[in-house]
């Protein structure tokens, strides 16, 4: 679904709608250009904090950068490196959830109106995807995007607006957490099997 969204591939029957626009009649570019994805695996690169930040938006300014790590929670652990946003980091330099949070960072100065998350708190500690959590709601408070968010975690939609629930490929329910609570169906289900 994320792939074709981001028009890697063309659905072969239906449409897929943005604002009422099909997406065939838009160049892959600028539909990828209006969207900023938070993967399961975080990619760092090996530059500095600042500049991991500023990946996606490279002209980005301090205030900018410094914003979109406070809202995505990575200030305070940024600011205890030895070099603050100076820092020279790699792939491994980072702790799973520290990478997580720099790459939603990224995301958030990219100030694109779509995120996708795919599985983005899948390999976290509890801590960890709480924070995670916390920065993705406050993305979506404050900049008023549309997000659109894979998960098997469903604590990580529990708070979603709306809830597509996928069997074999098909959408089998849909609704809130509290709608699709009390349908007792194949989400009450999965929300009992990961509480026990």
């Amino acid at each position: 679904i994320l792939q074709l969204i981001q028009r890697f591939y063309d659905v072969n029957e239906g449409e897929i709608l943005i604002d009422g626009r099909n997406l065939k009649e838009l160049s892959p570019h600028s539909i990828r250009s209006q969207i900023s994805i938070v993967q399961q695996s975080p990619v760092i690169f090996t530059m500095s904090v600042k500049d991991n930040i500023r990946f996606g938006k490279p002209h980005g300014h301090r205030e900018e950068v410094i914003n979109a790590a406070t809202v995505s929670n990575a200030h305070n652990f940024i600011v205890k490196l030895r070099e603050g946003y100076k820092t020279m980091i790699n792939q491994i330099s980072l702790s799973g959830g520290q990478k997580q949070r720099i790459c939603i960072a990224r995301a958030v100065l990219m100030n694109a109106p779509v995120m996708l998350l795919d599985e983005a708190t899948a390999a976290l500690d509890t801590e960890s995807e709480r924070l995670v959590q916390n920065s993705i709601t406050k993305i979506k408070d404050e900049k008023k995007l549309t997000s659109i968010i894979v998960a098997h975690r469903l604590a990580t939609v529990k708070n979603a607006t709306r809830i597509l629930v996928i069997d074999k490929g098909r959408i089998v329910e849909e609704g809130t957490h509290e709608d699709l609570l009390s349908q007792s169906g194949v989400y009450a289900n999965l929300i009992h099997n990961q509480l026990l």
